[in-house]
């Protein structure tokens, strides 16, 4: 039987597409210390790190953001240019979790962890982000699928669908890529949030906001959300560091990122994962202290 031993606060962990490899730090780190909490949420790239901590592995949660760029099938322009999208996605989420593949996903552990899970993602049609829960999660292939929504960046991605909707990066909904919304749902006033942008960090309006426009024609919800996300995202860091100051958040902050959404370099990303891992070790008194273990 697992256990949870942190069920007064909620985990939740920002996207950033591959900036991850700096959390899956620490992912890793909170497995190895034994710090369990009884909800996590995720959103884009953090709902592979929602999913490789409930299933409580650190080794997948490096190889994720970190070993499997060395694949050939992880990404290519040429795919891209075919419509099948530069990352490729059915590979990555929806093929290599299962057994005897490069990146073989724990289900048992994961069904077995109690802890309430949420996964983001944006439905298209209508505008409307929205949260996976356990009853969406309760086979591998609709885990995955729905890793696989949440993580659809525009344009890099095609959108996934799913029972006859369609679906992108849960970031589009309305806090700009945090899950605190469904943390606050599920009663929780207290937050442990793993960022992947460094303090100082703004987002800046989109330059070509035409772009959207033209690529989404068929979808303006999308389009119009990703060109408003800016303020959307600004306002939920800045209610972060509100929550931050008043005791009610512990906020993860990478002291120095330097890759970006796309990087596929490998050395960078392990640079970038043991920059993550190193400061989660330093910060666990910290931790311990915030969470009262």
């Amino acid at each position: 039987m697992l256990e949870s031993n942190v069920r007064d606060v909620a985990l939740v962990f920002e996207g950033g597409g591959m900036r991850a490899a700096y959390s899956s730090g620490v992912v890793a780190t909170l497995v190895q210390q034994g710090i369990f909490f009884d909800f996590v949420g995720g959103i884009s790239a953090g709902s592979s790190c929602t999913a490789n901590y409930l299933a409580r592995d650190p080794a997948r949660a490096k190889k994720s953001f970190v070993d499997i760029v060395a694949d050939p099938q992880f990404a290519n322009v040429r795919d891209w240019f075919g419509g099948r999208g530069y990352f490729n996605a059915p590979y990555i989420y929806e093929r290599t979790g299962g057994p005897g593949q490069s990146l073989p996903f724990d289900f048992a552990t994961f069904t077995a962890n109690p802890a309430t899970r949420r996964i983001g993602a944006f439905e298209c049609d209508t505008g409307r982000g929205l949260y996976f829960g356990e009853r969406d999660l309760d086979t591998l292939p609709k885990l995955m699928r729905r890793v696989r929504a949440s993580s659809t960046l525009p344009i890099v991605m095609p959108p996934v669908l799913i029972d006859g909707k369609t679906y992108v990066d849960g970031a589009l909904g309305p806090t700009g890529g945090f899950a605190i919304d469904a943390a606050r749902e599920a009663g929780y006033s207290r937050f442990f949030v793993v960022l992947t942008q460094e303090r100082s960090y703004k987002k800046q309006p989109s330059k070509t906001p035409w772009l959207f426009d033209i690529w989404f024609r068929k979808f303006p919800a999308v389009a119009e959300s990703l060109n408003d996300r800016w303020r959307r995202y600004n306002a939920t860091r800045e209610e972060l560091f509100d929550l931050e100051a008043s005791g009610d958040a512990y906020l993860f902050v990478p002291e120095r990122m330097t890759v970006g959404n796309s990087t596929t370099d490998i050395a960078e990303l392990q640079a970038t994962y043991d920059a993550g891992y190193a400061q989660a070790q330093r910060e666990i008194p910290k931790w311990r202290e915030f969470l009262g273990l």
